[in-house]
């Protein structure tokens, strides 16, 4: 979209303004110059424009931008087809309505598909659908559905036929069993993918994250890709093996070059070697521009890993671990650890202390990401160091009693610096609503509590998804919060967040919504004039 004329304003009047500042201001009305929050709380100034438009909010909650501080959407966009996220379906019947606005929107044909971001446990069949249910739901179209990583996953006749000519094993009902049958499928559906369905792809996914708010998106890179030695993020695929010679920000970076970014997009290298030289990372900080870039896309770190790491329960400092933060912190990166464990969070600060004595750790921003048994020890460990923590709802989707995700209430008490993200879009959700939910309530997709006595009030959550965030990019200054001079994101609701019930979260999003001054999307609602 075109950047705002030089000198015209956007005055937002007539809401509740949440600026979400160190005071917590809330305002009716705030006005946009160029690209900036320029006036909070005025209706009008003496230095105002005849190029002024006048927004009449009509009362409605306005919100700054939700900033998700790690989150995989660069890997969203690059889903196979036309994928279609359904986080909050709670039943085939939802499914349908979704697929079917999708299939109106689409060319003839177009495969439909949704791969991860959802779990079988939110629907009230508590199952996939069959081969003959996606067929009623979607009979002109091939549908593939894939739960998590690795599956299961399931397709209906049009998409077996594909499939299974493909030599992919797809049962009577359309089911696909997880692990190598499921890769099998999602390699066949990468390999007739084009450089321009990624762009579109990519597209897509900035547009949903407009949608539901998410005006910052921190991408933590890309992992091995199943069944190939390769990262999804860095090495040229094989194109005897079915992959196309670009490289994964191929797709976003022509649409950057284009002026079509509708999300802002913070770039985090993922590197896991295994050897003690460190290859991989050593080219991520070798030859990374760390001045790449503008507000829209710029790299900002390395995470969510920097070595091979004891991912699958071995809990011992890998081997080339102490070489890569100091490597990393040598160069003065930026850093995010995945930990989903108090023993992987044990090995991570170790080390960290140890290199605290030569090189400190305090003006990196480094964070614990995901966080799920953090402990109130450790916490006090990262914050003697001057590190952070992002937990991540991850437990929304399917979490118990006994896997009930991050300790936000013990997080947030013990005083360390602390801002939330998704860890979307494969095995959680981008839409912050259901993060929010989570959040707050302690639930899981099916309603269930699993995180009892770790609520955050609402307030609490949604400081930590927008005003503490910034600090994790080294922009606190620029975005987070509605204050003179920051960025202009904002966002306003089809509803009022800090009043509606419970389940009513979950169905939240966004009317309108305004990154650098640009309406990025709009559902009409609101007249927005030379819009």
């Amino acid at each position: 979209m075109a950047a705002p004329d030089a000198g015209s304003e956007i005055a937002l009047v007539n809401g509740r303004i949440h600026t979400m500042d160190s005071s917590d201001t809330v305002v009716s009305a705030v006005t946009i110059r160029d690209n900036k929050f320029a006036v909070i709380g005025g209706d009008r100034d003496e230095s105002s424009t005849e190029r002024r438009q006048v927004v009449d909010l009509g009362g409605r909650t306005v919100i700054p931008g939700l900033i998700d501080n790690h989150n995989h959407i660069i890997l969203l966009g690059l889903r196979p087809g036309h994928h279609t996220p359904i986080e909050t379906a709670t039943s085939f019947q939802d499914i349908a309505a979704v697929y079917r606005d999708r299939i109106r929107a689409a060319p003839p044909a177009a495969f439909i598909t949704s791969i991860g971001g959802f779990n079988p446990v939110q629907f009230a069949e508590k199952r996939l659908p069959t081969l003959a249910e996606l067929d009623a739901i979607a009979p002109q179209n091939p549908v593939y559905m894939q739960v998590a990583f690795t599956g299961p996953a399931t397709t209906n006749t049009a998409g077996r036929d594909f499939l299974v000519s493909k030599g992919v094993a797809v049962g009577p009902d359309g089911s696909i069993a997880p692990d190598a049958p499921t890769v099998a499928a999602l390699t066949a559906l990468r390999a007739v993918q084009t450089f321009d369905d990624k762009k579109r792809g990519t597209l897509d996914a900035m547009a949903y994250s407009a949608a539901l708010g998410v005006t910052s998106n921190f991408d933590m890179g890309g992992f091995l890709i199943p069944g190939s030695p390769d990262h999804e993020d860095e090495f040229a695929f094989d194109g005897a093996a079915g992959w196309d010679p670009y490289t994964a920000y191929d797709p976003l970076l022509d649409l950057h070059r284009d002026g079509l970014m509708t999300a802002r997009i913070r770039v985090f290298f993922l590197s896991m070697d295994n050897a003690l030289a460190l290859p991989i990372l050593t080219r991520r900080v070798n030859n990374a521009f760390r001045e790449f870039g503008d507000d829209w896309l710029r790299i900002s770190g390395l995470g969510e890993f920097i070595s091979n790491w004891p991912v699958f329960g071995e809990v011992t400092t890998p081997a080339n671990y102490p070489a890569a933060i100091s490597k990393v912190a040598e160069r003065g990166w930026i850093y995010q650890q995945h930990t989903l464990s108090s023993a992987e969070d044990d090995v991570a600060i170790t080390s960290w202390e140890e290199l605290n004595t030569r090189i400190p750790i305090a003006p990196l921003r480094w964070s614990i990401g995901h966080a799920l048994k953090i402990t109130p020890a450790d916490l006090a460990r990262l914050e003697a160091l001057g590190g952070a923590v992002a937990p991540h709802g991850i437990p929304y989707l399917a979490g118990t009693p006994d896997d009930s995700g991050p300790p936000y209430r013990t997080i947030v008490d013990s005083g360390v610096k602390v801002g939330a993200g998704s860890d979307s879009a494969q095995i959680s959700t981008l839409n912050p609503w259901l993060m929010l939910y989570y959040m707050t309530t302690g639930k899981n997709s099916a309603g269930t509590l699993i995180n009892a006595g770790q609520t955050l009030t609402r307030h609490e959550a949604l400081r930590l998804y927008t005003a503490e965030n910034g600090w994790f990019v080294k922009e606190e200054d620029k975005i987070g919060s509605i204050e003179e001079g920051k960025l202009a994101d904002l966002v306003v609701l089809d509803d009022d967040y800090f009043s509606v019930d419970d389940e009513a979260l979950k169905q939240l999003g966004s009317v309108l919504t305004i990154i650098d001054g640009r309406v990025v999307h709009n559902t009409g609602v609101l007249r927005v004039p030379g819009e």
